[in-house]
């Protein structure tokens, strides 16, 4: 089963790679608030799920550029994501906001909220 998963894994980075949207052309101005903005954010993922290249592409497509942060192999941003959201489960956006911190899953829930931030 491992090996299936590592198989399909590469399946989908290189369909993902070989497939790359094309990001949003900004003004300078533009661009700099959006970025200004995506650093309050930080994406918490696994490089082969596919429901995380999801929301990688419609981060590409946006042109926003958020931290992500591997949940597999690095155990600091593991265990903050256990600690904050509750469980390890990706993806997951986490957006500061101020004193708030809001722990979003669902790649449809995180996609949709992307386009509805940055379009």
């Amino acid at each position: 089963m491992k090996l299936i998963r590592w198989i399909l894994g590469k399946v989908i980075l290189t369909g993902n790679f070989v497939f790359a949207p094309k990001g949003l052309t900004r003004s300078e101005d533009a661009q700099a608030q959006v970025d200004d903005k995506a650093k309050s954010m930080a994406l918490y993922q696994f490089d082969a799920c596919p429901f995380c290249v999801k929301v990688r592409r419609a981060m590409k497509r946006q042109s926003v550029n958020i931290e992500l942060r591997d949940a597999k192999t690095d155990p600091v941003h593991k265990q903050a994501l256990l600690e904050g959201g509750g469980r390890v489960k990706v993806p997951c956006l986490r957006i500061e906001n101020g004193e708030d911190v809001t722990w979003m899953y669902e790649s449809s829930d995180i996609v949709a909220y992307l386009e509805k931030e940055f379009a």
